[in-house]
């Protein structure tokens, strides 16, 4: 059986835009480097 990890203990990164902090999603696991908007609308708002 895989190992599951707690939600609490996911990773977290401030957000580009807003500065909330957002938290690893399974479907981040590849890029999760390159991820810097917690939101598709923080991405557009953030390169105006």
């Amino acid at each position: 059986m895989a190992k599951r990890i707690e939600k609490a203990n996911l990773p977290q990164k401030p957000c580009r835009t807003c500065g909330r902090p957002f938290t690893w999603r399974k479907k981040w696991a590849r890029v999760w480097d390159e991820v810097k908007f917690c939101s598709e609308r923080c991405r557009r708002e953030g390169k105006a």
